[in-house]
């Protein structure tokens, strides 16, 4: 059984609404029950949804937004006193597209201005003071800031110091002192009216060209939405219809640099999206910033130059690349310094997950902490420490229920600085004062996080069939683009599909591609990053899958593919880790490899074997629960070092010797009613002196026709064993349960150890011996326990179910057919 990574969460809207918006307006019942789980139920709303706001004129007036008559009446002045104008920006992808916008914009107003983007880890996020100074020394009379400057109070009031007017257009949370700006533009200002509060850094620049110009400047909109995407604003309101008219433009009219990035990534204009900004574009403006200077992707936003484009975007890949390793490294001794953590917290993960080494890079510790928190789905703060200053800078990435910028704030005197959303902030702060920062943030978790805020979720559209996804359908889906936040790309779930094919990509096998059929429709599906979960997938396998449609285009063929976010096979496996070497090794590398797969945790585990192999192994199994084969109760629980068996909580069992009889299989069963996984690590063949031959009348009347002869008189047990063995080609234990059928039907007669034929032997019915029948069963029971990989776990799901429903008979009736 696999479990799905998420807690699936499954909108159900009301069938007749769907219908009836589907007649309505003439969409698929998938495209509007989709409409209906976001709000738009009304024939109306749905339309203007999907087919509203073909141009700008759906745009807000960009004086709505509080403070925008001041900045435009400063910025004109300067433009008229011929003023040097400063851009003030920020190193992320939105304030690296605010940057360039601005730039744009000030070359069109034919300004006198200049830049400054501050070093993401020489001098961190905001408005610094030498900086400022900078700007003095150069004659600048005002300072635009873009996506920064709300929380500037002291560095905006020592510019007014200096003779230098601010104006401050942000987005970011404001804090409880604002600063004494000349102008202040951010849609979550308190006193802001304007009817969109989710607009990017980039946005809010794009609204204070469209008041300056007198019209919505749509020769920017590339860069609105590439600042947008890149922010994960929502794309909803006027943020949807930017980031739509953006991804057009770059399709008809891609600058040099966007044709070049998208180029160094493998992608055409003409099939641009939101999806691929996020992936393609964004990332690697990004890692200008975090690797080097933000500068470099300014540059290539606004040059007009192809061959400067072609060397920038090739730069800024390189940085990329550098930015994975980076990533990949500290993420490593990250999960290295947490694990120790959990390990002195008795294995409780922090409610918060505070992480800070030196020598981490602080332009990727954002990227670290979502993967830290995908992995243990915990507010995560990755943070890096500057030794010779004794400072740390970090980023923060919360889980939904956690609103990590109201956490800040309830630790902000351990800070120097910090600012963001309720999903991810950054902060700065002394080293010294790291462990008050951690302590207060778990103080605070603790009173705010419930158990159900730590199950990370997932959520889909609705459940469907494989046929309800013909291409005309996903193309019906696509009327909902722009995909991003707020309006995620649509996922299904799928019910009980067959494995058809499964088969790994990439070349170290990270992806997994997988042939999927249900009902007679077969679509292809890709897992990027589960490649791990090949060898847990068998061809007939029933899965549940969760996915998003797609279509797959290859050398003019077309045909809908799924892409897999998540998948769980409900039904009970059986692993076959059946080798000549098996052995109790084997069991502590399986249960490791497969903990976050299957229920392999050591509290959900136990081992069956007989007394041989715990002799043997008892060293390797002594913190394991223990199951022994016994011939008169059929199982018991054995003495480990640490605990004894809990069948109620055994959810993988691994097999480590065949058991002797049908009984013992079956009372194994029946001890874990929670059973999911049955894991077999038992030498593939068997000693071969062990193993048990057919008991057909056949060979027991030829046995017996040996031993009329060889102990006519009084013999040895152990020597006519051994002889009948040879004579026989059977196994020793093979003839000690035959004679052990001889000697209930009376066909020997026993005086202690030695045997003799029964010269007058009662005329009985083999079969008629209840040694006989354990002889049948326990041979049967080996037959299948060493047969084809694919029969055994037929034959043990069969027998699951027998001895769950009461009818382990059928079971056995099973096995001796």
């Amino acid at each position: 059984m696999l479990h799905s990574r998420y807690q699936w969460k499954i909108a159900n809207p009301k069938q007749d609404t769907v219908e009836q918006l589907s007649s309505e307006i003439g969409v698929s019942p998938l495209l509007a029950s989709l409409l209906v789980n976001r709000g738009y139920v009304t024939p109306e709303a749905a339309s203007d949804f999907l087919d509203g706001d073909k141009n700008l004129d759906g745009l807000h007036d960009p004086f709505l937004l509080h403070g925008m008559e001041a900045a435009v009446q400063r910025i004109r002045t300067a433009l008229e006193q011929k003023e040097r104008i400063w851009v003030y920006g920020d190193y992320d992808a939105d304030g690296v597209s605010s940057t360039a916008l601005m730039i744009r914009l000030l070359t069109t107003l034919e300004a006198d201005f200049g830049t400054y983007i501050p070093h993401r880890s020489k001098e961190g996020y905001g408005l610094h003071r030498h900086a400022i100074d900078l700007a003095a020394a150069e004659g600048v009379k005002l300072i635009v800031t873009v996506d920064t400057g709300i929380s500037a109070v002291d560095q905006i009031a020592y510019a007014a110091s200096l003779g230098i007017d601010t104006v401050v257009t942000d987005h970011h949370e404001p804090p409880a002192v604002l600063p004494q700006a000349v102008a202040l533009v951010n849609p979550k200002l308190p006193m802001c009216n304007y009817p969109f509060k989710g607009l990017a850094g980039v946005g809010v620049a794009f609204k204070l060209s469209h008041a300056l110009l007198g019209r919505p400047p749509e020769e920017w909109l590339d860069l609105a939405a590439i600042g947008t995407v890149a922010d994960l604003m929502p794309l909803t309101g006027e943020n949807r219809l930017l980031v739509a008219k953006g991804v057009e433009r770059m399709r008809v009219h891609p600058s040099p640099g966007i044709k070049e990035l998208l180029a160094i990534a493998g992608s055409q204009p003409e099939q641009l999206n939101s999806i691929g900004i996020a992936f393609a574009i964004a990332p690697r403006i990004n890692a200008s910033g975090r690797l080097d200077h933000a500068n470099r992707a300014v540059d290539l936003l606004i040059t007009d130059e192809q061959d400067r484009a072609e060397h920038l975007a090739s730069v800024l890949d390189l940085l990329n690349k550098d930015r994975q390793k980076n990533v990949e490294d500290i993420v490593s001794e990250a999960i290295m310094k947490l694990e120790t953590k959990i390990a002195a917290s008795d294995g409780a993960v922090p409610d918060v997950i505070v992480l800070a080494g030196e020598g981490w890079n602080v332009g990727v510790v954002g990227i670290v902490a979502s993967k830290i928190l995908e992995r243990y789905y915990r507010p995560t703060i990755i943070l890096g420490i500057d030794a010779e200053k004794g400072t740390c800078k970090g980023s923060a990435r919360s889980i939904p229920d956690f609103d990590i910028y109201e956490a800040l704030l309830s630790v902000e005197n351990t800070m120097q600085h910090f600012g963001g959303h309720p999903s991810a902030a950054g902060m700065s702060l002394l080293r010294e004062r790291l462990e008050d920062f951690e302590q207060g943030l778990n103080e605070y978790a603790a009173e705010k996080l419930l158990p159900e805020h730590l199950i990370p979720v997932i959520e889909a559209e609705t459940e469907c069939s494989l046929a309800d996804i013909p291409i005309p359908v996903i193309e019906g889906l696509d009327r909902m683009a722009p995909f991003g936040m707020s309006n995620p790309t649509p996922q299904f779930v799928f019910r009980n599909v067959k494995l058809q094919r499964v088969i790994t990509m990439g070349k170290t096998n990270t992806h997994l591609k997988l042939v999927v059929e249900q009902d007679g429709c077969v679509v292809e599906a890709v897992a990027f990053g589960k490649g791990a979960l090949a060898e847990y997938l068998n061809e007939g396998d029933r899965l549940d899958v969760l996915a998003e449609s797609s279509i797959n285009e290859w050398r003019g063929s077309r045909k809908p593919q799924l892409m897999i976010r998540d998948l769980a096979l409900p039904a009970f496996q059986v692993f076959d880790r059946r080798a000549p070497e098996a052995s109790a090794e084997d069991v502590e590398r399986f249960r490791k490899k497969s903990e976050n797969v299957l229920a392999c945790e050591p509290s959900q585990i136990a081992v069956a074997l007989n007394q041989t192999t715990l002799k043997v192994s008892q060293k390797t199994l002594a913190q394991l629960p223990l199951w022994l084969y016994d011939e008169y109760s059929g199982i018991q629980g054995a003495e480990s070092r640490q605990r004894h068996a809990e069948p109620a909580e055994t959810r993988t069992l691994f097999v480590l010797d065949i058991p002797d009889t049908a009984a013992q299989l079956d009372k194994l069963l029946a001890e874990c009613p929670a059973l999911e996984n049955i894991v077999l690590l038992y030498p593939a063949s068997g000693p071969s002196a062990q193993r048990l031959s057919e008991p057909s009348r056949e060979r027991i009347k030829t046995i017996y026709v040996e031993l009329r002869r060889a102990a006519a008189d009084q013999v040895s047990e152990e020597q006519l064993v051994r002889h009948l063995a040879r004579a026989s080609g059977c196994s020793i234990r093979m003839i000690r349960m035959t004679l052990e059928v001889f000697e209930e039907l009376q066909f020997v007669v026993r005086n202690g150890v030695m045997l003799a034929a029964n010269p007058t032997p009662p005329k009985a019915a083999l079969d008629s011996a209840s040694a006989y029948r354990k002889l049948q069963e326990a041979e049967a029971v080996e037959r299948m326990m060493l047969g084809p990989g694919e029969d055994l776990g037929t034959w043990l799901a069969q027998r699951l179910q027998a001895v769950r429903s009461g009818n382990a008979d059928a079971a056995l009736s099973f096995s001796l057919s």
